[in-house]
């Protein structure tokens, strides 16, 4: 190789390199290398230890139905963007101001089993994303399903939600994040 194209490529590799260290530092710190910050206001970015299923391009947990009307309602309700609060990486969505004060007191009580995932493919060893507006509540917890089939096999056997709950933990590891 000639010496001017071996210094050519090398000047090249050295650039390469500095843009690369360049972008890095960008995304590990965007305050200190000048770029402007996220907007306040928005979700966090998920966390290594998330779990709960949210819709990738809105963010919106339960696909912005809100999780207090299930219990109070017994039924499916949309929530409005004028009552939003962000838990757990994702933005949830209520009817009213008293949905979303209950749900900030005690998001326990209102989260979806089985991070919202179907309960009856945990049963299976599987997470299946679910429609919000198949569920049940059994006991004090609420759960969600992608089908009507689903829903219905769950609730006719109890079995299956022992059965779910002992695969859970299994389950959830298998959830990209």
């Amino acid at each position: 190789m000639k010496a001017g194209t071996r210094q050519r490529r090398l000047a090249v590799g050295v650039r390469i390199a500095e843009f690369g260290a360049a972008a890095f530092i960008a995304v590990a710190t965007p305050a200190q290398a000048g770029m402007p910050a996220l907007p306040s206001g928005l979700p966090e970015l998920p966390s290594l230890g998330e779990a709960m299923q949210r819709d990738i391009h809105s963010g919106l947990a339960l696909r912005g139905y809100d999780p207090v009307a299930y219990r109070l309602e017994k039924r499916a309700v949309a929530g409005l963007s004028d009552y939003e609060t962000v838990h757990r990486g994702a933005v949830w969505r209520f009817v009213s101001a008293a949905n979303r004060e209950a749900f900030r007191d005690a998001p326990d009580v209102y989260e979806p089993a089985f991070a919202g995932f179907d309960a009856a493919a945990i049963a299976q060893g599987r997470a299946v994303e679910t429609d919000p507006r198949h569920f049940a509540i059994v006991g004090s917890r609420l759960f969600l399903f992608r089908t009507p089939e689903s829903r219905r096999s769950f609730v006719a056997d109890a079995s299956l939600l022992k059965i779910a709950e002992t695969r859970w933990l299994e389950v959830s590891r298998t959830i990209s994040r």
